[in-house]
């Protein structure tokens, strides 16, 4: 203990001597989780839209009106002339067009029925589908207003509807904030983790070090808790700053669940991705090398974990991936427990999961790891 003690003073010593390292363990964490919330947001609002006209009756002109209402659409030009139109989507300044055609309000009133055109700029798949689906609801709503206007209701009938009333559990504001700060905040976790913990041991060899430890009569399992332990310190500390000062006082993330029971994840979750650097630095020579390798594994993570996607609409090949991803476990507990108010018996596959990829990781970088003495 004693051995592990003076190891523990040199490595925070050297942690808290690097200026350069100071910032990017507690500055950068801090201005990406302010950031990249905001910029992560799939509810897609002002959709380009052209509109072609051909009718400009009262009608036509309630339509136009509704979509501007929205809040979803913004009106980039409004012709009589496709052809014009066309040209807003062929330079990238629509997204769609809507084409009303000649007679749009006669038509409506005498044969009850009308035809819409909408042609949608596809290069961008999500804000097609999304633009799509929002248009065809407001043409959707108006169709129902304009019948609503044309009943007579001495003589009507009324034909039996289904009402449908929803209730929005853990996220009643529907705020897409709310679901991606855990996520994002796991992320960063994960690369200080990965990251430093790789880079911090790299470091030892590049200098040369490490060659003067490994002749000393300090253990192996000395030496990593070592390296390990301020890193597990730190990543607690700065999932704390991102937790309450930015998750609670910036974007109003109050954790509905146990913090006793998220905290006992995160501490055995930084185990595991501290094994993953650790890994990382056995096989690595160069801090080069070591960044190279974590680059890989990481964009592995934001891309396959669930934390932009589904993983359920995932293909099986990469649904497969992701469940060998320790991060697509953390985020999904973050989640759980933050926003459900999940307990212990939500998440206990999940703890046993975790468990495996600590000692899994850990385990195979401590056989790795060579020493001479």
């Amino acid at each position: 203990m004693r051995t592990l003690k003076f190891l523990l003073q040199k490595e925070f010593r050297q942690i808290f001597r690097n200026k350069s390292l100071l910032p990017l363990l507690f500055v950068v964490p801090i201005v990406q989780l302010l950031v990249l919330p905001l910029a992560a947001d799939y509810e897609v609002k002002n959709i380009n839209i052209a509109i072609v006209d051909h009718d400009h009756s009262s009608y036509s002109q309630k339509l136009v009106s509704k979509i501007g209402a929205s809040g979803y659409f913004k009106l980039t030009d409004y012709t009589s002339g496709f052809n014009e139109a066309f040209r807003q989507i062929e330079s990238d300044q629509a997204d769609l067009i809507l084409e009303i055609p000649h007679g749009f309000e006669r038509n409506l009133i005498r044969e009850n029925e009308q035809k819409l055109f909408l042609a949608v700029n596809a290069i961008n798949g999500v804000k097609a589908n999304l633009g799509g689906s929002y248009i065809n609801r407001i043409i959707a709503d108006y169709n129902s207003e304009v019948r609503l206007e044309w009943v007579q209701f001495p003589k009507f009938s009324p034909i039996p509807t289904i009402e449908i009333t929803t209730s929005n559990w853990f996220n009643p504001s529907m705020n897409y904030r709310f679901y991606m700060v855990p996520g994002i905040l796991a992320l960063l976790v994960t690369m200080i983790g990965a990251y430093m913990c790789a880079l911090n041991i790299v470091k030892e060899k590049e200098v040369g070090t490490i060659e003067q430890i490994n002749v000393t009569p300090v253990k192996k399992h000395q030496f990593i808790l070592g390296k390990l332990i301020p890193f597990w310190v730190i990543g607690m500390i700065v999932f704390s700053i991102g937790l309450f000062g930015i998750g609670w006082l910036i974007y109003g993330i109050v954790p509905i669940g146990s913090l006793l029971l998220l905290y006992a994840y995160l501490a055995i979750y930084l185990i595991a991705v501290l094994g993953l650097g650790l890994l990382i630095s056995t096989y690595s020579e160069t801090q080069q090398q070591a960044m190279s390798v974590a680059f890989f594994f990481m964009m592995i993570f934001i891309l396959m974990s669930g934390l932009f996607t589904s993983i359920d609409s995932m293909p099986q090949w990469a649904y497969t991936i992701t469940k060998i991803s320790p991060i697509t476990y953390f985020i999904e507990v973050m989640r759980m427990i933050v926003l459900k108010g999940s307990g212990f018996a939500n998440i206990q596959y999940h703890f046993l999961i975790m468990i495996g990829f600590a000692v899994f990781l850990n385990g195979w970088a401590i056989l790795n790891y060579k020493k001479t003495r």
